[in-house]
């Protein structure tokens, strides 16, 4: 067996260092949300237990965790079902050009270039200026979709420019109807791609902080919260918090994987019958 050249090991270096990077400060809090109950926010750790994460299941003195949390999930499942919805509609639409199409693209994409405070304040400010007031499932909910739409959009148009248009016309020569060919033929095939544009939906939506900020109202989504309780909790119980949003992250991330894998395997199997069709 040939040696490895030095090359490699240089960059095998460098990479664990990034993997180090990205993924200690993680590890470090989890390490510290399970001290003991004397245990404060750094090391060296004074005892081991579950102390705080039963207390963070107990009445807070501040804040309003699982309100946020609540929020935060509802308001990720709104953005995800409409970055799909809208991301799929923008992505037939632009299959063919019209007129405008490349002004509007440039426009759609815009908006990941614009720094997200000026993108929460200029929404927050056209909500309470427009009486509609701001609220974390209205103003909140478009400033989190400036930021979602264009990835799904960018998503779309990569799979549709890959789309065989073959598979519509034969649906087509059997006598389906524009809405039958989609809903049998086109959503079936770009299903799991379907399923990645509904997770950065999700889970841009989860994390984002700037873009909510000057939008969320009176009620935090769970960045916020966080946030806030950075400067008046001095215990770990926010390394708990910390762990347990960690883990849920994982958790929907785990749960859309299976859900591609899935449509994959349906994806497959549906060839393999039409193959053996033919």
């Amino acid at each position: 067996m040939e040696p490895r050249p030095c090359s490699f090991y240089i960059l095998a270096s460098i990479f664990g260092l990034f993997l180090l990077f990205l993924y200690g400060p993680t590890f470090t809090i989890a390490i510290l949300s399970f001290q003991g109950p004397e245990g404060g926010l750094t090391f060296p750790m004074r005892g081991a237990s579950l102390h705080w994460f039963r207390d963070l299941f107990q009445e807070q003195a501040v804040g309003d965790i699982w309100g946020a949390f609540r929020r935060s999930f509802v308001l990720g499942l709104m953005v995800m079902v409409t970055t799909v919805v809208v991301s799929v509609m923008g992505g037939l639409a632009f299959r063919k050009r019209f007129a405008g199409s490349a002004v509007l693209f440039q426009l759609v994409v815009a908006s990941l270039v614009i720094p997200s405070i000026l993108v929460s304040l200029g929404v927050g400010l056209m909500f309470s200026q427009g009486g509609l007031g701001v609220h974390w499932a209205t103003s909140g909910f478009g400033a989190q979709l400036t930021w979602t739409l264009p990835f799904g959009l960018l998503i779309m148009f990569a799979v549709f420019n890959r789309f065989n248009p073959a598979f519509e016309e034969a649906a087509r020569d059997q006598g389906a109807r524009a809405w039958q060919t989609i809903r049998h033929v086109v959503l079936p095939i770009i299903a799991p791609s379907l399923v990645g544009v509904g997770l950065f939906g999700f889970t841009l939506s989860y994390d984002e902080f700037a873009r909510t900020l000057l939008t969320a109202g009176s009620y935090n989504t769970l960045p916020l919260e966080i946030y806030g309780m950075t400067t008046n909790v001095t215990t770990p119980v926010i390394f708990a918090l910390g762990t347990l949003t960690t883990v849920f992250s994982f958790v929907i991330i785990g749960g859309f994987l299976l859900a591609l894998k899935l449509a994959q395997s349906r994806q497959a199997k549906a060839g393999s019958d039409a193959g053996k069709g033919v």
